[in-house]
């Protein structure tokens, strides 16, 4: 490019040189001042401008190089700089900008792809940022491979953790101990803890082999960069219930001070989530490390959302009932459709024995978002079931269509009906559960098992007519089974002796359920006879016998009637003052019985993970997941330009 230099022209010359020598040696800060000197000599140098800009990002002054693009834009044109305007704005966390930067060119480049996806994954838009870096693999041969591996399995990783997809194995080597790290990532999410456990132990070691060649660095330099593999270890000991050697863990990450905030904001998240409703000053001070500057732009929205539900918790464990609904309204309204912050609204609620409110704001949402409201309604027949409105909680688990079916659901029910005698309902339940499976799954190991579980609740409750079709059925399916049968016959004599006799003829003859038994010998054999025994006489042969041993002896002379005996019932006995009649007052099995607060459930949950709250107010909702590390921490930056590489100038 020819350069005026007519003003100059031979400083101009030699200022080029400094900046090319400073560019190579990386000594950005004085390349930038001989490149500001060349701009007083040519202020539209178009060169000149690209290399300030160049050296503003290698500086990290984004908002300076944007300035300097938005003011010479004419001048630079939009292709040049493209790159350097979408890194920009990314750096600024202005991935929107920047999405829209990128996408503005027709043809991108292989820097401007690796950006692009860069900026995909902030955005949390994984199937494309996967497609990104499996193609730029595919058709890049670099010293950046690793980098770019490293990445596309960061992306598997989030897919895993966040989406709770299973992508296709894309046979990455697990050399590094970020790969492996995030090899952890993704066993994770697919819920394989014991493997993830030893993939990070793996990854351990391989950091600790990568830095063991670099004399420069120190052992503290080595646990630093280990905290986040730490944290994760902690992560999986939690959700493992080895929550001691968790909270040892997490507390060593949170004394190192690592620099990374969005990896201080998880971990000091899940000390709060152990912690609970017990020692809540520590997790007023770890919950400070959760507001750090920039970490809304480290972690993802699922991390930042358990971590919102989590200062929601604490501030009701610490009766701040304003702050608590504050919190809670906040969340409702980026959340209008999940339901944990209308759960932790309920639970303050109930701490504040408004349960009335409490279940109208639950059939508020309930009546709202029905496509997530099975938690809810579990939650609203807890409330009822506390208040003792069995009938009411019946009806609201009854109209759970996601439950309504569960062995464990049938089993609550069915318990709660019988509690309230009303067994026609009981029935009912049986009846239509038994309906579904007959439809969905005939002659199934569940279906079979409802069948005869309530032929046996009719049949105890005397309701053999009704148990008839059960048992028929039940027959049918084994001819072999005597017990069924007879029963059957039971039934059937009540109503159809006809049928009762037909049936009979398939109960075995009784030679066949003799046993071979010899009748002989048993009569024969010396069983255990019973012998009562005769009380001792006390006949003294030398003593003259009582004459009026014949009357009765209130009619004998010498009767002095029946001495009075010590009252059983004494005060002085027990407690001072009380009276052993106070017992029977205190014995609960003899008061009328109250509603069960907890069904005695079948063999199987209705859901294990939306099981109703317990009794005793509402137990506040069980908190968010905590929050992992995320595969996103081990994820390359975007390369920025490197010594020696075309800066443009």
């Amino acid at each position: 490019m020819q350069r005026n230099m007519s003003s100059g022209g031979g400083s101009v010359a030699s200022l080029w040189t400094e900046v090319n020598r400073c560019g190579q040696n990386g000594d950005f800060t004085r390349a930038l001042k001989a490149v500001n000197k060349i701009l007083h000599e040519v202020k539209e140098d178009v060169t000149a401008l690209h290399c300030k800009i160049v050296c503003l990002v290698q500086n990290c002054s984004f908002k300076e190089a944007l300035n300097v693009m938005n003011t010479y834009s004419k001048v630079l044109g939009s292709e040049l700089i493209v790159f350097e305007k979408a890194y920009c704005e990314y750096r600024l966390n202005r991935v929107e900008s920047a999405l829209k930067t990128i996408e503005s060119v027709s043809e991108q480049t292989d820097k401007l792809k690796e950006l692009y996806g860069q900026v995909l994954y902030r955005m949390e838009r994984y199937d494309e940022c996967k497609a990104v870096y499996t193609d730029l693999i595919r058709n890049s041969q670099d010293e950046y491979e690793e980098e770019r591996k490293t990445n596309l399995s960061a992306v598997v990783a989030a897919m895993s953790t966040w989406e709770k997809a299973s992508p296709d194995d894309l046979g990455l080597s697990e050399t590094t101990y970020e790969l492996s790290y995030n090899a952890a990532c993704t066993l994770i999410g697919r819920g394989q803890l014991t493997e993830a456990l030893n993939k990070l132990q793996e990854a351990e070691e391989l950091c600790r082999v990568f830095f063991s060649e670099d004399s420069d660095i120190t052992e503290e330099d080595v646990e630093s960069e280990l905290a986040v593999i730490h944290s994760q270890m902690a992560y999986i000991m939690q959700l493992q219930g080895r929550t001691e050697e968790a909270l040892q863990l997490y507390n060593q990450v949170i004394k190192l001070k690592p620099s990374d905030v969005g990896l201080l904001a998880v971990t000091a998240n899940n000390i709060i989530t152990i912690n609970k409703d017990q020692n809540v000053f520590d997790s007023k001070k770890k919950v400070k490390l959760t507001n750090a500057d920039g970490v809304e732009y480290k972690l993802a929205k699922k991390q930042l959302q358990a971590i919102e539900f989590n200062k929601a918790l604490l501030a009701m464990y610490t009766n701040q009932a304003d702050q608590c609904r504050k919190l809670t309204s906040g969340l409702q309204s980026q959340n209008p459709g999940h339901p944990r912050p209308v759960l932790i609204q309920v639970a303050q609620l109930c701490r504040e024995k408004q349960h009335s409110k409490a279940i109208e704001l639950l059939q508020r949402f309930s009546d709202q978002h029905p496509d997530s409201a099975s938690g809810i309604k579990l939650t609203m027949a807890q409330l009822y079931l506390t208040q003792g409105h069995v009938t009411k909680a019946c009806d609201i688990l009854r109209s759970i269509e996601d439950f309504k079916h569960k062995q464990g659901m049938i089993s609550a029910l069915v318990s709660m009906y019988s509690h309230e005698e009303d067994i026609d309902s009981a029935i009912d339940v049986f009846s239509q559960a038994i309906q579904y499976y007959q439809s969905e799954q005939p002659g199934s190991s569940v279906h079979l098992a409802l069948v005869r579980e309530a032929a046996d609740f009719k049949l105890k409750y005397g309701r053999k007519k009704e148990a008839i079709s059960d048992l028929e059925q039940l027959w049918k399916q084994n001819t072999n089974d005597i017990h069924t049968l007879a029963q059957l016959i039971s039934a059937y004599s009540l109503v159809d002796q006809d049928k009762a006799k037909s049936l009979s003829k398939h109960l075995p003859s009784p030679e066949s359920m003799s046993f071979n038994v010899d009748v002989d010998e048993l009569e024969n054999s010396h069983g255990a006879n019973y012998v009562r025994k005769k009380a001792a006489k006390n006949y003294d042969p030398t003593a003259n016998p009582d004459p009026e041993r014949w009357l009765p002896m209130r009619e004998r002379t010498y009767y002095r009637g029946r001495k009075k005996g010590k009252k059983k019932e004494q005060v002085g006995k027990g407690t001072q003052g009380a009276t052993s009649g106070a017992a029977s007052d205190l014995d609960a099995s003899k008061t009328a019985s109250s509603p069960p607060t907890s069904p005695r459930p079948g063999s199987a949950q209705a859901s294990a993970s939306t099981s109703a709250p317990a009794a005793s107010n509402v137990v506040p909702p069980r908190q968010q997941k905590p929050a992992t590390a995320g595969p996103g921490a081990r994820k390359k930056a975007p390369q920025k330009k490197k010594k020696g590489s075309k800066s443009g100038w």
